[in-house]
């Protein structure tokens, strides 16, 4: 059985102990992926209960056929259960990479993977609480006296999910600013000077979230662009891989004049 520590810099691993410990990491990453979900099946009551708060208490989902109940609680507790799993699932990934990068380059990826699974939380708690309410507020009372409004199930989970997910997602800008400065790729003063230009894909990309609507599209914005001013302060203080570089470098030795 492949060993579940990842391998060091210099370990000369064969093609087979590769795809050993990939088969390995599969293996794990897939049994706790089960238990997540098994987790999120077992208390599907508390998970329906709370996918259903955003919505107004007047509004509760309805369903089309007999089979739509049970496929619906599933595919919630699927996604319930990747995210209960991801912080496992990133680290599977990671163990398995990073032997890949030399001991300097070991020390800009790490820091910025392990605050991952942490951004990807906070994104999801702010989409749960301060986006779903106002947006659904706004998307369920909009022409209301025009139409007989009712959520179907399949739908509204499926809008409630990829919100939570999206947003989670993009909570992830410091760690892809940080990534592409310390990489050397751009630097800070770069991003400063363009800033229109990163306000413009940040509103793009939250008119590009699911709903689509005025409500949403503010309420995302705003904490990405602070996420963003936040990024580049944090990129002027971490960001410096030349800087760094010439800090280890030893002075050469000075001979006689």
């Amino acid at each position: 059985m492949a060993r579940l520590r990842p391998a060091q810099f210099d370990d000369r691993l064969t093609l087979v102990e590769h795809l050993d410990e990939l088969r390995t990491r599969i293996i794990v990453s897939a049994a706790v992926l089960v238990v997540a979900v098994g987790l999120c099946l077992w208390q599907n009551d508390l998970l329906l209960e709370i996918a259903n708060k955003p919505l107004p208490r007047d509004i509760e989902p309805f369903t089309f056929s007999p089979t739509e109940p049970f496929f619906t609680t599933v595919k919630l507790a699927a996604y319930g259960g990747i995210l209960l799993a991801m912080p496992v699932l990133l680290y599977q990934v990671y163990a398995f990479v990073l032997p890949a990068f030399s001991p300097q380059e070991k020390r800009i990826v790490l820091p910025l993977l392990l605050t991952v699974p942490f951004l990807f939380v906070a994104g999801v708690v702010f989409a749960y609480f301060v986006i779903m309410p106002p947006a659904l507020s706004f998307l369920l009372g909009f022409n209301q006296d025009d139409f007989d409004i009712a959520v179907r199930a399949s739908e509204y989970y499926g809008f409630f999910v990829t919100t939570l997910l999206g947003v989670g997602l993009l909570f992830q800008i410091p760690v892809a600013i940080l990534a592409v400065t310390r990489l050397g790729i751009v630097t800070p003063q770069q991003l400063a000077k363009n800033r229109r230009y990163a306000v413009l894909v940040i509103a793009v990309v939250a008119m590009l979230l699911p709903g689509t609507d005025p409500v949403t599209m503010l309420l995302s914005m705003a904490p990405l662009y602070l996420l963003f001013e936040l990024s580049l302060l944090l990129a002027r203080r971490f960001g410096q891989p030349a800087q760094e570089t010439r800090a280890e470098e030893p002075h050469p030795a000075t001979g006689p004049g």
